[in-house]
C-alpha cells in the first residue's frame, strides 16, 4: 500500500499489514497507546472484521480494508458527520478509478450512497463504513474511520444485496484504490473543516443519495417505518415523510429504498 503524494505532504502516516483482526480495533489500540494520527492502518485480510451493530464483515483477500485514525477531528458533537465525509471520499475514489480505467466503465457503475454511508452500485452495496470513537472528558476524542470496499468479490445471502467492482467491469486493485482514497479523504476532510463545512458536505451527499424523494423503509430497532425520503436535516438525520404527512427525523437505522411503481 502507498499513500498519495498529497497525503504524504500532509504528514499522514501508513501502516500496512498482511493480516489483522480488525483495522478499526488496531487503530483504536494505537490511540490508547498515545498515537494521534492521522494514521491509516490497512490489512490484506481481516480475521475479525466487523460492520455496524457488531455484524461480521467478510474479509477475504482481494478487497480493501482500511481505517483512518484521527484525533480531535472536530468538536465531539460534530464527529458523527464523518460518516458522510467518509462516504463521499469513497464514492470519489471509486469514480476517479472508473474514469481512469481503459474501458471507462464510469457511466455503467451507477454509484449512489445509501444513508448514511453505504456506497452502492446499481442498488447493491459495494462499500461499507464503520465510524467508532473513544475518548473521555480529560482526553481528546479518537475516531476510527473504518472502510471496506468489495473490489474482487462480495458476500451473498445478506439482508441487503451486495456486489463488487469487478462484477461491473472495474478491475480495481486494492492498492490503487487505497492510494486514490488517501487523497480523496484528505480533500473531503478539508471541505468538512472540523464541521464548519458540513452544509457543503450535506449538499454533495444529497446529490449522490440513493432513494431520495422515493419510498423508503427504515428499521429502527424493532420498529419498521415506511415513507418518502425527503432530505437530510442539518444534523445529518434522515427525514422521512410518513403516510399521514408528518415528518420524522431518524438518527440511526437500517434503510431499504423501495422500488417505485412503473
Amino acid at each position: 500500500m502507498q499513500l498519495d503524494p498529497a497525503a504524504i505532504r500532509a504528514r499522514v502516516q501508513l501502516e500496512a499489514h498482511a493480516a489483522l483482526g480488525s483495522t478499526n480495533e488496531a487503530a483504536l489500540a494505537r490511540a490508547r497507546a498515545g498515537e494521534r494520527g492521522p494514521l491509516w492502518i490497512t490489512a490484506s485480510r481481516q480475521t475479525a472484521g466487523r460492520g455496524r451493530r457488531g455484524r461480521a464483515w467478510v474479509s477475504a483477500p482481494g478487497n480493501l480494508y482500511a481505517t483512518l485514525l484521527l484525533t480531535d477531528p472536530s468538536p465531539p458533537h460534530r464527529a458523527a458527520e464523518l460518516s458522510f465525509v467518509a462516504a463521499l471520499a469513497v464514492h470519489d475514489a471509486i469514480m476517479k478509478l472508473a474514469l481512469a480505467a481503459p474501458a471507462a466503465p464510469a457511466s455503467a457503475l451507477r454509484l449512489a450512497i445509501k444513508w448514511p454511508n453505504d456506497v452502492l452500485i446499481g442498488g447493491a452495496k459495494c462499500a461499507g463504513i464503520l465510524i467508532e470513537g473513544e475518548g473521555a472528558s480529560t482526553a481528546p476524542l479518537a475516531v476510527a474511520l473504518g472502510i471496506g470496499v468489495n473490489c474482487a468479490h462480495h458476500p451473498s445471502d445478506l439482508a441487503f444485496p451486495a456486489t463488487d467492482l469487478a462484477v461491473h467491469g472495474l478491475a480495481a486493485d486494492p492498492r490503487d484504490l487505497f492510494r486514490v482514497l488517501s487523497r480523496t479523504m484528505l480533500d473531503r476532510l478539508a471541505q468538512w473543516d472540523r464541521g464548519n463545512g458540513f452544509p457543503a458536505v450535506r449538499a454533495d451527499w444529497l446529490q449522490r443519495a440513493a432513494g431520495l424523494s422515493g419510498p423508503t423503509r427504515v428499521l429502527v430497532g424493532d420498529q419498521e417505518l415506511e415513507g418518502r425520503f425527503e432530505t437530510l436535516d442539518g444534523a445529518g438525520r434522515l427525514v422521512l415523510r410518513l403516510a399521514d404527512g408528518t415528518m420524522q427525523a431518524i438518527a440511526a437505522g437500517d434503510v431499504f429504498p423501495l422500488a417505485q411503481p412503473a
